[in-house]
């Protein structure tokens, strides 16, 4: 593989867990409280 493609796919690498590890810390801040009201 070329080095830009290395690059690349790290940059797309960090982007996608990046994506996962903010929205893990987003949800332990605000957790997902459903009530009663939202149950089907």
């Amino acid at each position: 593989m070329t080095p830009a493609a290395i690059i690349m796919m790290v940059l797309a690498l960090f982007i996608v867990w990046g994506g996962l590890v903010a929205s893990l810390v987003h949800l332990k801040g605000h957790p997902d409280e459903m009530g009663h009201e939202d149950i089907i």
